[in-house]
């Protein structure tokens, strides 16, 4: 059976655990250190997950790569005044995962611009990148496109801010069915209400 060009990218990105590779990523995260926490690039790093993904090289589609600090939240220790199982220090992980973070921060950045989805790319010790496709919805190669015209309708805006990205319903909890997953839905906060 003959290979496809997508998953030849996606055996190498797959086995890049070589001297080479890990050689080449060192010196790319220095270059993207020293970048903006948010910017736009020309072709995604990954292209065959990007297709998977809904990507197309076509004007109205747009990829940025952005960086989000690992871990937990971070707040600042109270100085006085309380026990400190009370001071709310520790135990502050978000709902959110951190790749609807970053999609939410592009959005931002990007207002007239909708979210697609996005994928993960590389990550040290201290920061993780993703890759955000982004389209422009009044662009008239996406109006007239019909794979990708829905993005248009007015139900479709601020998608992100919705949770209704891929890794907004992952961390919405929307993957699962059945037995357990009745306290999910419509949401955890309106499960913990009931």
């Amino acid at each position: 059976m003959v290979k496809s060009m997508y998953r030849y990218i996606s055996e190498t990105w797959r086995e890049s655990d070589t001297d080479e590779m890990r050689s080449m990523w060192r010196e790319r995260l220095v270059q993207w250190r020293r970048q903006p926490a948010i910017a736009r690039i020309e072709y995604p790093t990954r292209l065959d997950r990007a297709r998977s993904l809904g990507y197309k090289a076509k004007q109205g589609y747009i990829v940025v790569r952005t960086r989000v600090r690992r871990g937990a939240m971070r707040r600042t220790r109270p100085k006085a005044g309380r026990k400190p199982r009370k001071m709310g220090f520790t135990r502050l992980t978000p709902i959110k995962n951190l790749q609807w973070i970053a999609e939410e921060r592009v959005a931002r950045k990007f207002p007239n611009l909708e979210i697609l989805n996005s994928y993960y790319v590389a990550e040290d010790g201290l920061l993780k990148w993703f890759e955000v496709i982004l389209v422009d919805p009044n662009h008239p190669a996406i109006k007239n496109d019909p794979n990708i015209n829905w993005i248009c309708n007015k139900s479709n805006r601020r998608r992100v801010f919705r949770g209704l990205t891929s890794s907004g319903k992952k961390a919405r909890g929307l993957r699962h069915k059945g037995i357990g997953a009745e306290k999910i839905r419509p949401s955890t906060n309106k499960g913990r209400k009931r």
